[in-house]
C-alpha cells in the first residue's frame, strides 16, 4: 500500500514538473510554430471577434506574431490590453487621436503592447548583451521616426552562436531571423511564462 502511494505521489509530482518546464519554453516554441504559416504583412484594419478575435489566419503585422503566439499558450492579449485600456484609458499612448478602446485594434499596436507589458509583465533592462535575452522575452525596437517594431526571442542561436534569433514581422511574414541588434531596442519584456 505504502508502495502505491509513494510511487502515484512521485507519478504526480513528475507531471507538474514537466508542465512547468513545457510552459517555460512554450512561448519560444509556438513561434517558432507560426513561422512554418504563411503569412501575407498586412497592416489593413480588421473588424474581428471579441475575444479571441485574430485577422485572417493568411494575414499579419509583427505584433500578430506575439498575440498568436500568446493565443497557443492560452493567453488572449486582445481581451487582456482591451479590460486594462478600459479600465485605464489614460495611462496609453494618445497617438492615434482616439477618446475610448477599439478592441479590433488596440491590442494590435506596438506602443500599446509596450504599456501593458510595462504595467502588467516585467519590464527588463535594455542591454548590448545578447546573453540579457531570453527565450520567451518580447523585444520592441525603433525602425527610425515613429515607427515601432515587436518581436520574440526564441531558443534558436545565430550562426556565430551568440545570439537568440527572434520571430516577427516586418514584411515578410512570420519569420526566424538574427536581427536583435538590427535596429535600436526600446522595450524589452517578458509577460506570463
Amino acid at each position: 500500500m505504502n508502495k502505491t502511494l509513494f510511487i502515484i505521489s512521485f507519478f504526480s509530482l513528475d507531471v507538474c514538473f514537466s508542465q512547468t518546464e513545457i510552459r517555460q519554453v512554450n512561448l519560444s516554441e509556438c513561434a517558432l510554430e507560426l513561422t512554418q504559416q504563411e503569412v501575407t504583412y498586412d497592416p489593413s484594419y480588421f473588424s474581428i471577434d471579441y475575444p479571441n478575435g485574430d485577422v485572417p489566419s493568411n494575414k499579419g503585422v509583427c505584433t500578430d506574431v506575439v498575440i498568436r503566439a500568446y493565443r497557443k499558450i492560452g493567453i488572449d492579449l486582445q481581451k487582456e490590453v482591451h479590460e486594462d485600456m478600459k479600465a485605464n484609458f489614460s495611462a496609453y499612448p494618445n497617438i492615434w487621436g482616439l477618446t475610448a478602446t477599439d478592441r479590433n485594434i488596440d491590442h494590435r499596436r506596438v506602443p500599446n503592447l509596450m504599456t501593458f507589458f510595462r504595467r502588467k509583465g516585467e519590464e527588463k533592462p535594455i542591454s548590448n548583451d545578447a546573453r540579457d535575452y531570453a527565450p520567451g522575452d518580447i523585444v520592441c525596437w525603433n525602425l527610425g521616426g515613429a515607427t515601432t517594431h515587436i518581436g520574440i526571442v526564441v531558443d534558436k542561436k545565430s550562426k556565430d552562436g551568440k545570439r537568440n534569433l527572434i520571430v516577427h514581422n516586418i514584411g515578410s511574414g512570420q519569420v526566424l531571423a538574427d536581427c536583435l541588434f538590427d535596429f535600436k531596442i526600446i522595450g524589452h519584456y517578458r509577460y506570463k511564462i
